[in-house]
């Protein structure tokens, strides 16, 4: 069996594979720390280690922290999870009047709205430009169109004549756009800000201490990490670079812009654990906390959907809360086994971090099981030459999600973002793609006419805009 050593020694390597500068690694037991280390630096320049009360920034795991709100509203009799979502909104509107009027709450918290992918997020992501003599290889969205409220989201929303990817509440498609707009229910029920009322009804009652949205709500003496983000070089080399700021996405806020701690992350799991009660705080109900745990969609192949988490359809016998989170400067990955109160925190101050491979290794590791384990096995499945011919295209998004399936050497080649990757197939048009040190579990889109509409990759819906006749 593999020990926490090797465990140690794998991270590093990663670190070193995807020019990591910091992370910190935290495991819980009912309610004792057990282990904990900080790899790396969260400042280079000054070689300051990263420690469990380091801030960084969770992206993505904020959605259940959206969700922990929306469910406070659920039990104060505020909100309806199955009212249409124009009730808390009703200036949101799409062109398509009569799916219009089947969105509810639980579409947007089990991203199963229909909504297709846009690019809202990076028109929405903002950040003070970086000191003179420092290097930023972003573009600049001075010239995008500018969504900085939430007026001016639902505007965008409106004016994208949205197709949707197929009937309300069947499609699973990752949506950031309904996410943020969760963050404008809350704000549009309770009446004060979306930040204000996590603050006042999550983060204090949890003591979740170095929680928080904006950089002016922490003191002088917090250990707020340095963010850092890498560029591929022409000569093949990769410079890692430091950016003065934060990004920030005012009304995308609920969707992943949280920061926090790893010691806060773990105490927040107990909510979980303990039936909503966080330390003799009812901060949820059992009944809310069940619903947020339900699998309510399929995600993909491999895993389901509740309330601002996934749960993989196997692990070890066990039921796996996990969420990921990916924004420039941010990696995290947070788990929780509830019923052996076993919780676990992956941050780092780089984005492209294999954070989910830590986490599955640690957590391995702690079982005694082999450091690579599965929970699940894969199996495989001959995929015909029809299928085949019928996959080969290119396949995009509003969202910038570009895919191609071509043939080389008379084998399907599955391309992401110029690179390629093997794939897998469990099932028919199911595979999992080998894509940095993970596996991705994707489904070809195959309508009732058996015509390849789309791919489902990191689990949203891209759509196909080539057919094999123009590749």
């Amino acid at each position: 069996m593999h020990t926490i050593e090797q465990f140690e020694k794998q991270t590093e390597a990663l670190m070193e594979k995807y020019h990591i500068q910091g992370v910190i690694v935290a495991l819980q037991k009912e309610g004792e720390l057990i282990y904990d280390k900080g790899f790396g630096y969260r400042d280079v320049d000054k070689k300051l280690p990263p420690t469990i009360e380091t801030v960084f920034g969770i992206a993505s795991l904020t959605k259940s922290f959206t969700c922990v709100g929306i469910m406070q509203l659920v039990e104060a009799g505020k909100i309806d999870l199955h009212a249409p979502i124009t009730t808390y909104i009703p200036q949101f509107t799409i062109p398509d009047k009569e799916a219009l009027a089947e969105m509810t709450v639980h579409h947007f918290m089990t991203h199963s709205s229909a909504l297709p992918p846009l690019p809202s997020l990076d028109y929405a992501m903002e950040r003070a430009w970086n000191e003179e003599g420092m290097i930023d290889y972003k573009e600049s969205h001075e010239e995008a169109i500018p969504l900085r409220t939430y007026e001016q989201l639902i505007a965008f929303i409106d004016e994208a004549n949205v197709q949707l990817l197929g009937k309300v509440g069947e499609p699973f498609s990752y949506s950031n756009d309904a996410y943020g707009l969760l963050g404008l229910v809350i704000e549009n029920v309770s009446g004060i800000p979306y930040e204000n009322y996590l603050e006042e009804h999550v983060f204090a009652p949890c003591d979740l201490v170095h929680t928080h949205f904006l950089l002016s709500d922490y003191n002088e003496d917090a250990q707020l990490t340095t963010c850092y983000e890498t560029h591929d070089e022409a000569d093949g080399s990769v410079t890692v670079y430091r950016v003065q700021d934060w990004w920030d996405a005012p009304p995308m806020r609920a969707t992943g812009f949280l920061k926090s701690t790893a010691a806060d992350m773990l105490q927040y799991s107990k909510l979980y654990m303990h039936g909503g009660l966080v330390d003799g705080v009812q901060i949820l109900s059992a009944e809310s906390v069940k619903a947020m745990t339900t699998r309510h969609i399929q995600m993909d192949p491999l895993n389901d959907y509740g309330y601002g988490f996934s749960m993989p359809h196997d692990f070890f016998g066990k039921t796996l809360l996990e969420h990921g989170g990916s924004l420039q400067s941010v990696s995290a990955k947070f788990g929780i086994i509830p019923e052996e109160e076993l919780s676990v925190i992956v941050l780092a101050n780089t984005s492209g971090f294999a954070s989910t491979k830590v986490l599955r290794s640690l957590l391995n590791v702690y079982a005694g099981r082999e450091i690579d384990a599965l929970p699940f096995t894969l199996g495989s499945y001959e995929v015909t030459k029809a299928d085949i011919a019928s996959y080969i295209g290119h396949y995009a998004s509003g969202e910038g999600m570009d895919v191609t399936f071509s043939l080389k050497n008379e084998e399907l080649v599955f391309t992401y973002k110029e690179e390629e990757y093997p794939v897998q197939f469990i099932r028919e048009h199911v595979f999992v793609a080998h894509m940095d040190d993970g596996l991705e579990p994707c489904e070809v889109i195959v309508d009732n006419k058996g015509v390849v509409t789309g791919v489902s990759i990191f689990h949203r819906i891209v759509p196909r805009v080539e057919n094999n006749s123009s590749s």
